[in-house]
């Protein structure tokens, strides 16, 4: 039986570690700590390099009872910034938030708890099962790089991502590929006050381009941004050089390729006929999914949903999550929504409701996965 003060604590302990991306040395230690206690085979990848100080994802084992599925549950030990000294404060109508300085960290250790309170009741109560398989990853929230390191051989059945927003019984079953796009605009530096005409200005040239690019909302399935820009030296120095990052996320590969070259063509254009050059990279940083709703993953979540009384909805998301990466190494993956709001805010919140719910459904998943 799920014991709901020891889940609460568990959050609670959780969220007080700092673990903001790249630096999830803290949590790692304590989590595997934690997952031996209760008697899983655990080891650390090298997913975080050679440096000293990196940390790298938690794979940890429990051999089932019975022969059957074996199960991935997966959660994010990283957070966004401002995520350092973080006081959780539990609301008399049980919500958990932050003080208000801070984001609450629930993206994604509400999840991380569901998980290990959820192995408890396996463990304790003997609920048999063909195997589960935990990854608890790192720097998911700069990319999904802990996610991309994971050991190819790591193998399961079904793969369940808890690290979606809305109310447990959410199932994401479809989510966008995305592409970067990085550029380097190039112009020709000149004195602003003295010589100006002898000058070509980057910044000018990038501006040009920007202004002629369809971006945020392009269709109900793809989403285009420039979200990084810098350059310029001094204000009386016409500047040679900006730098520009941007995305293209589209849930069907062929409009995110083929708005991702657009954006690049802009590009080229408008320095070309500024006469100067640009130089662009591209690199597609993950791949979408899209799972239909006879796949047995997707059975086996929304079957547990209704078995817990919750209302399931198979949803799409516009962001990236372990689950791509996941799907795209062979592994059927769907991504439990948490029951967070507001995430990567000051303003983050969960309910202490929906973190027993959400432990309730992977208990159950755990037990009922043998049917399908």
């Amino acid at each position: 039986m799920i014991q709901t003060e020891r889940l609460l604590h568990e959050f609670l302990e959780l969220v007080k570690i700092d673990s903001v991306s790249g630096q999830e040395r803290s949590i790692c230690d304590a989590l595997k700590g934690r997952l031996a206690a209760l008697g899983l085979t655990v080891y650390e990848d090298n997913a975080g390099g050679a440096m000293p100080e990196a940390t790298g994802n938690i794979v940890a084992r429990l051999d089932g009872p019975q022969s059957g599925p074996r199960l991935l549950f997966c959660a994010h030990m990283d957070t966004v910034e401002p995520g350092r000294g973080i006081k959780p404060v539990v609301g008399a109508e049980g919500t958990v938030t932050s003080e208000g300085e801070t984001i609450l960290g629930a993206d994604d250790k509400a999840g991380i708890a569901a998980i290990l309170e959820s192995l408890r009741i396996v463990i304790d109560e003997k609920i048999p099962h063909g195997g589960i398989t935990v990854a608890f990853t790192v720097r998911e929230e700069t990319g999904l790089i802990g996610a991309r390191s994971l050991d190819p051989s790591l193998k399961a059945t079904y793969g369940f991502v808890l690290d979606a927003t809305g109310p447990p019984g959410d199932i994401v079953v479809r989510a966008p590929s995305q592409d970067k796009i990085a550029a380097t605009v190039h112009g020709r530096a000149a004195h602003a006050g003295v010589n100006p005409e002898a000058g070509i200005n980057a910044i000018y040239v990038a501006a040009r381009a920007i202004a002629a690019m369809n971006l945020g909302r392009i269709d109900a399935e793809t989403t285009a941004n420039i979200g990084v820009i810098s350059g310029g030296k001094a204000i009386n120095i016409v500047p040679d050089t900006v730098y520009l990052e941007g995305e293209v996320r589209s849930l069907k590969k062929e409009k995110r390729a083929e708005h991702t070259a657009l954006l690049c063509g802009i590009i080229e254009n408008t320095a070309r006929e500024a006469g100067t050059r640009a130089e662009i990279y591209t690199e597609l940083l993950y791949d979408g999914f899209d799972l239909q709703e006879k796949a047995p993953v997707v059975q086996v979540a929304v079957h547990a949903a209704i078995r817990c009384g919750l209302a399931p909805s198979l949803t799409q998301s516009g962001g990236g999550s372990d689950a791509n990466i996941l799907n795209a190494r062979g592994i059927p993956t769907v991504n439990l929504a948490t029951g967070m709001e507001n995430v990567h805010t000051t303003r983050e919140r969960i309910r202490v409701v929906d973190m027993v719910d959400l432990t309730r459904l992977v208990i159950e998943i755990t037990r009922s996965a043998g049917m399908f």
